[in-house]
């Protein structure tokens, strides 16, 4: 069975590779390169990031409304609170499946590049756009750590929050409100880091993107 398992992986990964590059030579041919792919993948991102961040920071504000408001009923609370986790996974969900994209993409055209270096009869020229994919491929991989560093970041505040919205979903009384006060610098401290994090590669993103259109 393992053996199996491994065969049609083995079969499913070269079925979406096939794919990714029958849809890439497809763009192409209406003049849509894998530059340009990755420049939108990589604003999806930026995108992703900035509805997250916005997204985190709106579950902390409920968790602290949770804890602060004592006049509203606990069910009411609980709801609220589970929702903004249940937004807040979501949002993490569409960042890792962006940065996914951009790897995808971004892997696809630093292949091609490498490759298109053999074609040159022109060693000058050949030696610039080497010494450009080199430099462009160093910024990527800084973005991307970048990227993925941030990613990172949401899954303590994640894991916060859903032990919150368990514990309080089984003990609905004033005594439940009293223990998610313990957490709440916790959670306040990762959020923090999580968006400063965000927000330092979405700046990063930016920067990617003039230096990849300046190398076009």
């Amino acid at each position: 069975m393992p053996l199996i398992r491994t065969a049609l992986l083995s079969c499913l990964l070269v079925l979406i590779s096939a794919c990714q590059s029958m849809y890439y030579d497809a763009m192409e041919q209406v003049g849509y390169h894998k530059r340009d792919i990755l420049v939108d993948r990589v604003e999806e991102v930026q995108d992703a990031q900035k509805e997250a961040k916005e997204q985190f920071a709106s579950a902390l504000e409920q968790y602290q409304a949770l804890i602060k408001i004592e006049d509203q009923d606990l069910l009411d609370k609980y709801n609220a609170l589970n929702d903004e986790f249940e937004d807040s996974k979501e949002a993490a969900q569409q960042v890792t499946d962006r940065i996914n994209a951009v790897e995808s993409v971004s892997e696809a055209l630093f292949d091609e590049w490498q490759d298109e270096l053999a074609l040159y009869s022109n060693a000058n020229l050949k030696k610039q756009s080497a010494q450009k994919l080199a430099a462009t491929q160093k910024k990527y991989n800084a973005l991307i750590k970048s990227m993925r560093l941030a990613e990172s970041r949401m899954q303590p505040v994640l894991g916060a929050l859903q032990d919150q919205v368990l514990y309080l979903k089984h003990n609905l009384n004033a005594r439940a409100i009293d223990g998610l006060k313990g957490e709440l610098s916790t959670i306040e401290t990762n959020v923090a880091r999580l968006i400063s994090d965000m927000e330092k590669s979405i700046a990063q993103s930016e920067a990617f993107i003039a230096e990849l259109n300046q190398a076009g």
